[in-house]
């Protein structure tokens, strides 16, 4: 079952996020009088290590000798109080998706101009 979980920004404020159930153990975590469990990190140190996974990501494939047009990286992340954000994963396999795409010129803008 998910619990409620709050993150505190660098700069003040929070945001409080669907976190999945730690598994039985000790995690240091606080909870306030509305239940909600705040983490020990903050939202930006939570999202360090899946910010890493991004552009480890994006320099793989700028190294591409025909560099793509566009470049998208889509992944899930699930939050739980012990690791901060992860990757989520589908099934029993994390979830990365990596879309590529070259677009080819019009033909109008690759043919020279005929002119008489």
């Amino acid at each position: 079952m998910a619990e409620m979980m709050r993150f505190m920004f660098e700069d003040g404020g929070s945001v409080v996020v669907q976190a999945a159930q730690a598994d039985a153990g000790v995690a240091r975590v606080s909870r306030t009088s509305d239940g909600i469990a705040t983490a020990e990190r903050t939202f930006e140190a939570a999202l360090s290590g899946v910010r890493q996974a991004a552009e480890a990501v994006l320099q793989q494939f700028q190294g591409l000798t025909s560099r793509p047009e566009e470049l998208t990286i889509e992944f899930g992340v699930s939050f739980n109080a012990q690791a901060g954000a992860v990757i989520a994963k589908t099934g029993v396999d994390s979830h990365l998706k990596v879309s590529l795409a070259w677009r080819t010129a019009h033909p109008s803008e690759s043919a020279p101009e005929n002119r008489e």
